[in-house]
């Protein structure tokens, strides 16, 4: 009843601001079908002055974007002020793990903890979930001045952040270029940018060359991946991933059919090598059908980490191989769209409506002799992360090189300039230039057998460079500094890898050679990058974590995350030998003769009459 109500009289008020605005805006897409928002008038949200048809009167106090955090009380905030306030302490606005992840590899920080965000941001209500990592405050990031020594409240690393890493958060519309064109607010998500940001509603009074635009002007909650790759194409670069994009080496795509031009187009600046794609992605799914609202708009905390605010794992929907899937988070939040069908677990997309099934891990245990092998192990099902077998790949990109020029200014994105309108006031153009230029390149890029190491949950998962910064600093004199690598708090080298969900998960599994007979995936590196014959004043590898016993060498930035130590080491290595044998279990027909006629050994006593008697019959 309330809705009716409110449609009828924001309908009566705002019909004379509707035609007014619709006089030359003829043919605009209605903001929503929601019968609340339909009802609204132009000037309800956008301002401006409704009763003129003069552009500039009509203009005048207008706010482009009404779900800038900058305005978005009066807006949005409204009618949904709960999501808007925890939004406010989600990462998507302070940028705490980007952030903390490095200072603290920048030897700014002794802690992993987030001391810092974009802007400074406290919670009042009263929670603060302590034991999940919640902080009760953050300071706004500092700024840098090199005429002053180098101290935790004044330090390059800063400057970078505010120069390149910071163009990706909801207080700022971004980068502005092909690819990340996006809104800021509520909108960043919710309103849809193509990638060329250019408009293709009906609104006669927009230009369709002028990019910057979103596609129709229109509100929506199913949002398509590509909207969110249109920020997450860079760190742990999970958006591109999950579509099978990989960085290039640079060179770009294949050759078009102009003599010297290329046939790629770049996209977040980058050229892309296409590899396999998510098997979620390619069975239809999006980002939003797996991660929830709590975890996109935050949860009313302040976390320092992603993995602290993530509450969606692989077995909430797929189950284990001695348990259903329990159709809820980790932290017992329900999956609505998730249900059960008879023995079936169906999801239900929320951008197609199309149903899919959900394998069972103990229906494809049961089925599969070779991935019973695998799933039954102790080890496996208690100490792994699913996707620390089935990410079939990783975007790896070894030494992060970055040069500070003091000699040039460049935009820094979380200083802008004033505006007539605060809700376009974070734009890529409008950037005080208090900021110092910045340069990037690498070592090389891999994207093959990750390494793995023990996660910030005790779990074995992949680790990724993450990022493994080589610093330079220039002047009108020269070099103050060349090619440093900082040493954090904890005495490792500030070449950070860090574990990471690749979102690269395929049905088929890494194989266990893969795993335990490759150094490379244990974190000791492959033996073939020679640190100091390229300049790299350390004594080993980009690719090797850990030394052969186990003594940790690059860091990581988030807490509690490690490499394998020594023992663990052993352990692994000591696999080998029975994976020299075991490899027949990928025939599924001769493990199932074994399994027929021996059984599973349920000990070492039984394993060694097993193996006794194999080897008397291969004899």
């Amino acid at each position: 009843m309330r809705g009716v109500l409110v449609f009828l009289v924001v309908s009566l008020i705002g019909v004379e601001a509707l035609a007014a605005c619709l006089s030359c805006h003829r043919g605009i897409e209605t903001i929503s079908a929601v019968p609340e928002m339909a009802a609204l008038s132009c000037t309800d949200c956008h301002r401006g002055n409704g009763k003129t048809t003069d552009k500039e009167e009509a203009h005048r106090g207008l706010w482009a974007n009404p779900s800038d955090l900058r305005v978005v009380d009066e807006t949005c905030g409204r009618c949904h002020a709960e999501i808007v306030r925890r939004l406010r302490k989600s990462l998507h606005a302070t940028s705490a793990g980007i952030i903390s992840g490095a200072r603290y590899t920048w030897a700014a920080q002794k802690t992993k903890e987030a001391l810092y965000a974009n802007y400074a941001v406290r919670d009042e209500d009263g929670e603060v979930p302590r034991e999940r990592g919640a902080r009760k405050s953050l300071r706004a990031l500092p700024t840098y001045d090199p005429s002053r020594p180098v101290s935790p409240e004044n330090h390059p690393v800063d400057d970078y952040l505010r120069a390149e890493c910071l163009r990706c958060h909801v207080w700022t519309r971004g980068k502005e270029t092909y690819g990340d064109y996006r809104a800021s607010g509520c909108a960043a998500c919710h309103v849809i940018y193509a990638d060329d940001g250019l408009y293709r509603g009906g609104d006669r009074a927009l230009d369709r060359r002028k990019p910057g635009r979103p596609r129709f002007h229109r509100l929506t909650r199913k949002i398509p991946s590509f909207q969110c790759v249109h920020c997450h194409n860079r760190g742990g670069r999970t958006g591109v991933s999950f579509f099978g994009m990989m960085e290039s080496a640079g060179y770009g795509a294949p050759w078009s059919d102009k003599p010297g031009k290329k046939a790629g187009k770049k996209i977040h600046g980058k050229y892309y090598d296409h590899l396999l794609p998510d098997i979620h992605h390619e069975r239809g799914l999006s980002c939003i059908d797996c991660h929830t609202s709590r975890e996109l708009h935050g949860d009313g905390n302040i976390y320092s980490k992603k993995e602290q605010a993530v509450e969606i794992e692989c077995v909430s929907c797929h189950g284990t191989v001695k348990e259903e899937a329990s159709l809820r988070t980790s932290w017992g939040n329900p999956l609505p769209h998730v249900r059960r069908r008879g023995r079936e677990v169906i999801l239900t997309a929320k951008l197609t409506g199309k149903e899919h099934r959900v394998p069972q891990v103990k229906e494809v245990v049961r089925k599969n002799p070779a991935a019973s092998a695998a799933m039954e192990i102790p080890g496996h099902a208690q100490r792994l992360e699913c996707y620390a077998c089935h990410a079939r790949w990783a975007p790896q990109c070894y030494g992060c090189h970055v040069q500070q020029d003091l000699t040039e200014r460049a935009g820094d994105w979380l200083s802008y300039g004033p505006s007539a309108d605060p809700s376009r006031k974070a734009r890529a153009a409008n950037r005080l230039p208090r900021a110092f230029r910045w340069r990037e390149t690498r070592s090389y890029l891999r994207w093959e057998s990750p390494a793995l190491g023990v996660n910030s949950e005790g779990l074995v998962a992949p680790f990724v460079p993450g990022c493994q910064v080589i610093f330079t600093q220039v002047d009108e004199k020269g070099a103050r500094f060349l090619n440093h690598v900082f040493r954090t708090a904890d005495g490792t080298y500030g070449l950070a890898s860090n574990p990471i969900q690749p979102h690269t998960v395929r049905p088929k599994a890494r194989t266990c050679e893969d795993c335990h007979t490759n150094p490379k995936a244990l974190g000791l590196g492959t033996g073939i990058y020679l640190s100091r014959a390229n300049g790299l004043d350390i004594p080993f590898e980009l690719e090797r974590l850990v030394t052969d016993d186990g003594k940790q060498l690059q860091a990581t930035s988030h807490v509690g995350a490690r490499p394998f130590n020594g023992e663990e080491l052993r352990r692994l290595r000591r696999i080998n030998l029975c994976a020299a044998c075991h490899t027949f279990e990928r025939d599924p027909a001769l493990w199932k003769e074994v399994l027929d006629r021996y059984g599973r050994a349920a000990d070492e006593t039984e394993h060694q009459r097993v193996l006794q008697e194999l080897l008397k019959e291969a004899r």
